[in-house]
């Protein structure tokens, strides 16, 4: 062999075996349509905490309206790929689990209600938003008016009512409630710490915790994201004595959470949520879960939808 075919030789070996390197480092989960087109088998994880989006219903089945939308994607998946058959498996997810599902393989997609932020985005990827959410404020029906007011009608972020006087006065030496582990939960520390409030922060483990706190008076408020925060005081035993305001303070939106890098399987995942989105039924299928969307909430969901 010459010493120029013997360099070239070099070189395509170098690149095969970079090549072979880059497909022993590429997750498993980046083939997920391969996968479920040689199993047929679908892997679906649900946070049985999160209702109305997902939750055990009836023989413990999950439910809810991202697990409706799951199995709508499980549907189009069975037309996408030509299968006649799709064997769903759902596997329940709470805590840290959670959070490692799409990335352990122990899920392909998360079905719940997970807000999309830059963080979250280092590790997994989302589908299209689901619904458009934020943080909330939950209060006791006999909280002080001055507080729910503060709470109700400050200014925008850019100036916040947490600064002023005689709101700062009315805000301090309060407990404040967020669910653990959400971005509610950080948003609520960073107010306070922003605007060095004479203010504690407790964390609850679950919405029914920090409800009962917010009864008994042990915490003035409790932040949460906004839908699960409203059905969880309409359920509640004490849903006449509780007041959810009518205002986000902070904006973000849900959706699903996929394995980073697959764009194909996401693509398949867009486009089922996107036709589901454009159906004819898709205002009845919403009002299962919400009840009769309003002009808003029809406009997100008709320009989230992706055009073929």
């Amino acid at each position: 062999m010459s010493r120029k075919n013997a360099r070239w030789a070099g070189i395509t070996a170098s690149v095969l075996a970079a090549t072979a390197l880059f497909a022993l480092s590429t997750p498993t989960q980046a083939q997920t349509l391969d996968r479920v087109r040689t199993s047929s088998a679908l892997k679906l994880g649900y946070d049985p905490d999160a209702r109305p989006f997902s939750f055990n219903g009836e023989q413990g089945r999950p439910d809810g309206f991202a697990v409706a939308l799951c199995n709508k994607i499980a549907d189009s998946l069975r037309a996408q790929l030509n299968l006649p058959k799709l064997d769903v498996e759902w596997v329940s997810l709470s805590g840290d689990v959670k959070t490692r599902a799409v990335e352990s393989g122990t899920a392909d997609i998360v079905c719940g209600a997970e807000p999309v932020t830059l963080t979250r985005r280092q590790q997994v990827s989302f589908s299209i938003p689901i619904f458009p959410s934020g943080t909330g404020a939950l209060l006791s029906a006999s909280s002080p008016l001055a507080l729910r007011e503060v709470l109700q009608y400050g200014e925008p972020s850019t100036r916040p009512v947490w600064r002023g006087s005689p709101a700062r006065t009315i805000l301090e030496h309060k407990t404040f409630s967020s669910i653990a582990g959400t971005t509610s939960e950080g948003w609520l520390s960073d107010r306070i710490k922003t605007f060095q409030l004479a203010a504690t922060a407790a964390p609850v483990d679950n919405y029914q915790q920090g409800i009962e706190r917010v009864v008994d008076g042990s915490s003035a408020v409790l932040f949460g994201d906004m839908p699960i925060l409203m059905d969880a005081a309409a359920r509640s035993d004490n849903s006449g004595n509780l007041i959810v305001l009518q205002r986000h303070f902070t904006y973000e939106p849900l959706g699903l959470e996929l394995a980073r890098g697959d764009e194909d399987f996401r693509l398949a995942v867009d486009r089922a949520l996107s036709q589901a989105y454009a159906g004819p039924d898709f205002r009845t299928f919403f009002t299962t879960w919400f009840g009769p969307p309003d002009e808003a909430t029809v406009t997100f969901f008709r320009q989230t939808a992706l055009p073929e």
